[in-house]
């Protein structure tokens, strides 16, 4: 027999004995919910897209930003020891976290890129061909290299999980060439399954990953593209009212966490210097700031240490914070894919949050411009789509949540949403210049579905959370942060907002009782169970977080962000 029908034979009795103990795992799907995350329900599809992969089915999910992804292929992952999913991910950042993250969670994972050394990777891959990591993820550079293929040839792979998939389509918003070559996966490895996970991705672009990744007969999940407690804000304005609006909403969203999108490197840094020349803290994220300064400008707003992050496209990707109360951009997206995806990283945590957009006409000429830079005609023509389809969005009188359903397939049974603007929803700090509400009518559907919002000043701040002491929530956040900077680790790392605001109500006194807490499985449990106790026994003896003002100057914020002019 040849070589490759060796193979081929050993691949496919492999298969089917893992075939059958992943069917059985399939009992074991709430348990280890419970145990690994600290979840005693899944959202939803998750459980569905779960048994899918349990079951060796190739499968494309399309998924908005914070649906709960990556749990779809780590919870599988966990169950099947001595296999290994290999996760393709494009940023080092996020392949870094989500190690963090499951190794503070018992679930052994790895990674392999430019951040590990020599040393560090051949040992890596002399483990993984033992089965010892459940997840190991590879960039895709990494994996279109021929000694990648064949390492991974000896390595027990389950399947493959590829996420930002939409970047594999050239009508995607985020082509990436080398994603490209991973439509060779399914001749390298024709026996294992491939899981495309993406935030955004339209129909086309849907067909365009199937196809290209060669997925056969995939599972489909697509969840509704409606996220009824975000308020779309579009508004058309001059350079100086852009400014002036930009203050008065970051003074509304006092003390809560905002993402503020600027198009270009020089407006990230001009609007930071403006902000703070205005008392308000901000820091900088763009693509030319070295990766250290970028990772701590990143950490510090992820832990609350600065509410406000002024970014380019560059901020975001993976980024997994749940209450952000408002995205802000100041110029004109690129895309509805974009916008989506952007503007989807506020209100995670369910509570209602802005969208707004205020941009100005010469945002478009800016655009027109660098389309025509392009060579590529058949690249030119799809920017040249995407721009006429946002030109569309933002000039449109039609519903924005209609607008962003249908761009994506979705048909929506409601007309309107009573929860943006051309549908008579009004920001106070904007009221001066927003048209005026339309008469009251009927509540829609999809209208009844949108919480309600008060125009009243503050109302889009940080909600208040039932049940809940202000200060004791401070200090635990506090805690928090003190915690995950003596890791290295993102806030997150050691817990969601939500996990702290149910700690708040909770107070557990015990693993056990702790173990009851979302979020908190049984390795985090034991890892953090008597630091958290011990802060709640300093807090009822009076210890509170000193209301300090911002440590760091503007000299200094300068400093780290601008290394690279």
């Amino acid at each position: 027999m040849k070589t490759s029908g060796i193979r081929a034979f050993l691949d496919a009795t492999w298969f089917e004995k893992h075939y059958t103990d992943s069917v059985n795992l399939e009992m074991e799907l709430l348990p280890a919910l419970r145990r690994y995350w600290g979840y005693d329900s899944f959202r939803p599809l998750q459980e569905k897209i779960v048994r899918s992969l349990l079951q060796k089915r190739d499968t494309c999910v399309v998924m908005p930003t914070g649906g709960g992804k990556s749990l779809c292929y780590q919870l599988p992952a966990a169950l099947l020891s001595e296999q290994t999913v290999i996760v393709i991910s494009p940023l080092i950042a996020l392949m870094q976290d989500q190690v963090a993250q499951l190794t503070q969670m018992g679930i052994a994972a790895a990674l392999l890129n430019s951040s590990v050394t020599g040393a560090q990777q051949a040992e890596i891959m002399r483990q993984a061909k033992n089965g010892t990591y459940r997840l190991l993820y590879l960039s895709p550079e990494r994996l279109a290299r021929a000694d990648t293929i064949e390492w991974l040839r000896t390595v027990p792979v389950s399947f493959f999980a590829i996420d930002e998939a939409h970047c594999i389509s050239e009508w995607g918003h985020e082509f990436r060439p080398e994603y490209r070559q991973m439509s060779s996966l399914r001749a390298h490895f024709p026996d294992r399954p491939i899981a495309a996970f993406t935030a955004s991705a339209t129909q086309r672009v849907r067909h365009d990953i199937i196809e290209q990744l060669q997925l056969r007969q995939p599972d489909k999940y697509i969840a509704s593209f409606h996220r009824p407690n975000l308020r779309y804000i579009i508004k058309e304005c001059s350079g100086q009212q852009q400014s002036t609006f930009l203050l008065k909403a970051l003074r509304q969203y006092a003390d809560a966490n905002v993402i503020v999108y600027a198009p270009t490197i020089n407006k990230v840094e001009e609007t930071v210097d403006f902000l703070e020349g205005h008392g308000i803290s901000a820091i900088a994220y763009h693509g030319k700031m070295d990766s250290d300064t970028r990772r701590e400008n990143q950490e510090r707003w992820m832990s609350d240490e600065v509410r406000v992050l002024v970014g380019t496209v560059a901020f975001g990707l993976g980024i997994n914070k749940a209450a952000v109360r408002a995205v802000i951009h100041l110029s004109l997206p690129k895309s509805i894919e974009q916008y989506y995806q952007e503007a989807g990283r506020a209100g995670r945590d369910g509570q209602p949050a802005d969208c707004v957009v205020l941009w100005q006409k010469k945002d478009a000429g800016l655009l027109a411009y660098f389309i025509g830079q392009l060579t590529d005609p058949a690249e030119k023509d799809r920017a040249w789509q995407r721009y006429h389809i946002i030109r569309g969005f933002v000039e449109s009188a039609n519903c924005r949540h209609r607008q962003i359903c249908s761009h994506f397939g979705e048909s929506p049974k409601w007309q309107e949403c009573d929860a943006c603007d051309t549908c008579g929803c009004a920001l106070d700090w904007l009221a001066d210049t927003v048209a005026a509400p339309r008469p009251t009518r009927p509540k829609s559907a999809a209208s009844a579905a949108v919480p309600a919002h008060s125009d009243r000043p503050g109302s889009a701040a940080q909600p208040a959370i039932a049940g809940v002491d202000p200060e004791l929530r401070e200090y635990l956040r506090e805690w928090r942060r003190v915690a995950a900077k003596q890791q290295g680790v993102p806030a997150y790392v050691v817990m969601h907002d939500t996990s702290l605001d149910e700690l708040c109500r909770k107070r557990p006194t015990s693993i056990n009782q702790l173990l009851h807490v979302s979020g908190f499985g049984e390795m985090k449990s034991e890892m953090y169970g008597q630091q958290i106790f011990d802060a709640f026994k300093r807090f009822r003896y009076g210890a509170r977080v000193d209301p300090e003002p911002e440590k760091t100057s503007r000299s200094a914020r300068r400093h780290r962000t601008r290394k690279t002019r």
